[in-house]
């Protein structure tokens, strides 16, 4: 399953961090962050709730952007 999310994030390089975390994350098959439109696209792992999955997205991205967000 593919999702997309609209995220706050301050600049390029933020989000290229974001990106990076959240493809880290534990259910997630891809993650891809636009900073231009300021929306990630997330590819799920098979029967993954992508809820849950996302909640943790989000705790990542913020270990390495404290002041990014999504908006789930």
């Amino acid at each position: 399953m593919k999702k997309t999310y609209k995220i706050d994030v301050d600049c390029a390089n933020c989000a290229s961090k974001m990106e990076d975390a959240a493809k880290k994350t534990e259910g997630v098959k891809d993650a891809v962050v636009n900073f231009m439109t300021l929306k990630m696209n997330v590819e799920f792992e098979e029967g993954q709730d992508h809820k849950a999955v996302m909640q943790e997205v989000l705790k990542n991205c913020k270990k390495v952007e404290d002041d990014c967000e999504i908006f789930l």
